[in-house]
Parts: structure tokens; C-alpha cells; sequence
């Protein structure tokens, strides 16, 4: 009678936390979308474009790269998370849709590391909250090297003629980016002797954390390397995306320029903290400042310019968060917060 009745109340809790989360996410996304009404002017100009025969071209070229991008980042986790539990690629892409509805609302997305890993059956998840992270920190190196060597063509291209630019203060930049891009690869990639190091601090009581952080110790340099190679295709992906959504509302932009100008946008907004980076508002002021100084330079921004701007920025957090979270919440049901099996330590 007990186990039944334990079995009982875990699966009554289990649907409590699920039903929270669908509910939370939908009413995240509707005061985005509908109450704040950022995307009223979206819908006003794909109407004026809905003319030109490219946008139907360009559109599918977004959604299908959506599907990739999140498809790049399924495959990473099922290669990050086989250390502890073997996981087929079709679950793995459930496991990051669901951290997608759940990382929606919450701060810096942190939520995006539960999300995923109460799908694993056997292994601990709070072991697979730190292969989690791992995947995370990796997406983050990449986003910080794209935006510090894009910074550096940036810089003498848009302050050559300002007081503060000179060659000395040039060459200073390019030493001082190169010093932290090769010193956070170098960190990353080695990042698996960091458990040896803290277990010889480690006091008694935090034991059993350090039990399941300890888990970073179980990949091997050239592993590690291939994550950020993942990563990499990944940010490519997403970074392609933006661009063609700036062709579809009309913003015309060499791809040298829009891609170095996209990459800084990335870098800016994950520095920005909170779960500001998730709103339309704060992408948009971004993406109007760096990409509409690209304007300002030749003299050419007019209103149209910054309404597609802001379009695009709009657009592509639709695509690349709003939808993925809605279509996670299918597989939030398939969560396990409270399981009846035991899992491994």
C-alpha cells in the first residue's frame, strides 16, 4: 500500500510540475507576442512584402534552418550526455525542446539545464546538469570569440576617424583579444583536470556535490573540441538565419558587414543579465544600435531600415525561441521530476 500510495502522490506531483511549466511558458510567450504587441509592426510589413516572390524563399530557408539549429544542438547533447546514459537522437531532441519551455521564463535561461535532464531514466540528473552546462559554456566560447574577433574589424572600420582610434591602440586590442580567445579555448579544452583541482579543496560535506561534478572529468580534450566544433556550426546556423531575416524585411547588407555586425548583436546580448535577454524589446534596441550604425555610417537609415531591423531581431526570436518552446512543451509531459526507480549516483 505505501509504494502505491508513493507512486500515487510522485505521479500527482509530476503532473502539478508539468502542467506549472506548459502554463507558465504560454503565458510567457502571449505577454510577449500578443500583450506587448512588439510584433504588430512584423505582421504590418510582411504584408507589404508578401508581394515579392523571395520572401516565400527566404522563409523556408529560416524555418528549415531553425529545425537544423536545434537538430546540431540535440546531437551535441546525446554526444555530451552518452558519458552517463545512452539517449537516441529522437529523445535527445524531445530533452531540448522541453529545456527550451522551461529556460523561456527563467532567468539567463538557467532553467534550460532542469528541462533537459529529467527525461534521463537511469542517470542521476544532477550529473546531467553539468554535461549540461558544458554544452552551454560551449555555445557561450563560441558567442565570445565570434564577438571579440568581429569587434576588432568593427573597431577601424566605424572609429578610424575618432579621437581615441591609433594603430598602438589597435594592435593593443588584437594582443589583448587573441590573449583571452586562446586562453578560454585552452581552458575549455582542458577543462577536465578542474575536478582534480577542486577535489584536493573540497571539505566533507560538499562531498556528494562534488560527486556529480566531478562528471567534467569523464571527456577527453579531443572531446571537448569536437563540442565546440558542434557549437561553432551551430552559431553559424543561427548567425545565417539573422542575416536572411535582414534580406527578407528589406535591410540590404553586404555579408561581411552583417555578419560581423550580428555577431557583436549575439555578444552584447548575452552579456545583457536577467531574463531581459529574452525580450523582443531589448533584442530589437540592440540590433537597431550595431547594425543601424552600419547605416548612420553612410548616411542611409531611414524609418523603413529600422523597422526592418527591429523586424528581423523580432522575427528570429519568433523562430529560434517562441516556436521551439511551444512545440517543447508536447514532450514536457514526458518529464520525470519524481521517479518510482532508483537512479544511479
Amino acid at each position: 500500500m505505501r509504494i502505491s500510495a508513493k507512486i500515487h502522490k510522485n505521479r500527482t506531483y509530476n503532473f502539478i510540475i508539468r502542467s506549472a511549466i506548459i502554463l507558465t511558458t504560454y503565458g510567457f510567450i502571449y505577454k510577449q507576442i500578443f500583450h506587448k504587441r512588439r510584433l504588430d509592426d512584423v505582421i504590418s510589413l510582411i504584408g507589404d512584402l508578401m508581394h515579392n516572390p523571395e520572401i516565400y524563399i527566404l522563409s523556408a530557408w529560416v524555418i528549415s534552418l531553425m529545425i537544423v539549429n536545434w537538430g546540431v544542438e540535440s546531437l551535441k547533447w546525446q554526444f555530451l550526455i552518452s558519458k552517463i546514459e545512452k539517449v537516441p537522437f529522437r529523445r535527445s531532441f524531445a530533452a531540448v525542446l522541453s529545456g527550451v519551455s522551461v529556460s523561456v521564463f527563467t532567468p539567463n535561461r538557467v532553467g534550460e539545464y532542469f528541462g533537459r535532464v529529467f527525461i534521463l531514466e537511469k542517470a542521476n540528473p544532477w550529473k546531467g546538469v553539468f554535461i549540461t552546462i558544458i554544452g552551454s559554456m560551449s555555445q557561450l566560447l563560441i558567442t565570445i570569440i565570434a564577438g571579440s574577433l568581429s569587434f576588432l574589424f568593427y573597431f577601424p572600420l566605424y572609429f578610424s576617424h575618432s579621437n581615441i582610434y591609433s594603430h598602438y591602440l589597435l594592435a593593443g586590442l588584437i594582443l589583448l583579444v587573441l590573449f583571452i580567445v586562446v586562453s578560454l579555448v585552452l581552458i575549455f579544452v582542458n577543462v577536465s583536470v578542474l575536478p582534480r583541482i577542486v577535489g584536493r579543496f573540497i571539505k566533507q560535506k560538499f562531498a556528494r556535490i562534488y560527486q556529480y561534478f566531478s562528471v567534467i572529468s569523464y571527456y577527453t580534450s579531443f572531446e571537448l573540441g569536437t563540442v565546440l566544433l558542434l557549437s561553432f556550426l551551430r552559431y553559424c546556423i543561427f548567425a545565417l538565419q539573422f542575416y536572411l531575416l535582414l534580406l527578407l524585411f528589406s535591410v540590404e547588407i553586404p555579408l561581411f558587414h552583417g555578419l560581423l555586425l550580428i555577431s557583436i548583436v549575439f555578444f552584447v546580448m548575452t552579456a545583457i543579465p536577467t531574463v531581459t535577454l529574452a525580450e523582443l524589446g531589448i533584442r530589437g534596441s540592440v540590433s537597431l544600435y550595431f547594425i543601424g550604425n552600419y547605416f548612420i555610417h553612410f548616411g542611409i537609415l531611414t524609418d523603413r531600415l529600422n523597422m526592418g531591423i527591429v523586424s528581423a531581431a523580432s522575427a528570429l526570436w519568433l523562430i529560434n525561441l517562441a516556436i521551439p518552446a511551444l512545440m517543447g512543451t508536447f514532450f514536457v509531459y514526458r518529464l520525470k521530476f519524481f521517479s518510482k526507480r532508483p537512479r544511479e549516483d
